[in-house]
């Protein structure tokens, strides 16, 4: 059976915690059993730093691995990530799949509580697609346009140009990421974009698309990184 493979990120406050060991042996059990045998390891980054900051090396590094090889970030609980509410959405919306040792399912009271804001978000922004959606076909109506033929199986220009921007927003973060290797492999005299998607490959580096390199796609990330 394969077993999925981690990225684990643990935290403690002060350098006494950190060079005692204390907090952090608790931790790496805490992951470790909520792995069990169906998840492995694949890397793991260790910071002394106050959950407050949001500038932490370490995290940033663990985060940029998370996505370089499409691996979910593993933490013991919540608060060993960070002790800020719209510091723990960034890093939810920054395409890293985070799982926490401490909730390690959606059941009982936290899970309901999770689920009741994930649906109220979800709620909210329907709603108000909805309202702008209406809105829209009712001005349009007023300027006398017929409506009709489409009744939604396209996207609107607005979801469109959302998604593009999403798509955009993701891609430069990808290419941020990849800048060290890039560099590195053109040190190494790996430079043709063909050569390049082999060492990425090589690396299990996938696409943002979770697939193998082509030349193509390496000659728009060089491109992109070059933007930078």
């Amino acid at each position: 059976m394969n077993r999925l493979e981690y990225i684990a990120y643990y935290r403690v406050s002060t350098n006494r915690q950190g060079k005692s060991g204390l907090g952090l042996a608790a931790q790496r059990e805490a992951v470790k059993r909520f792995l069990g045998s169906e998840g492995i390891i694949f890397a793991e980054y260790t910071e002394i730093e106050s959950g407050r900051r949001c500038d932490r090396l370490q995290l940033q590094r663990a985060l940029a691995t998370a996505r370089l090889r499409h691996m979910p970030l593993v933490v013991a609980k919540v608060d060993r990530l960070t002790r800020s509410v719209s510091f723990l959405s960034t890093l939810l919306d920054a395409g890293v799949t985070v799982r926490f040792a401490d909730l390690p399912t959606l059941d009982g009271p936290t899970g309901r509580f999770m689920l009741q804001q994930m649906a109220a978000v979800a709620e909210l922004e329907a709603g108000m697609i909805s309202a702008r959606t209406k809105a829209a076909l009712a001005a349009a109506k007023a300027r006398g346009k017929k409506l009709g033929g489409d009744r939604g199986g396209r996207a609107t220009r607005e979801a469109q140009a959302q998604g593009r921007a999403t798509q955009s927003s993701r891609a430069l973060i990808r290419a941020k990421d990849l800048v060290p290797l890039l560099n590195e492999l053109a040190a190494n005299g790996i430079v043709s974009a063909r050569q390049v998607a082999l060492a990425l490959n090589e690396r299990r580096i996938p696409t943002p698309r979770h697939k193998t390199w082509s030349s193509s796609q390496v000659i728009s990330l060089i491109k992109l990184a070059k933007s930078l």
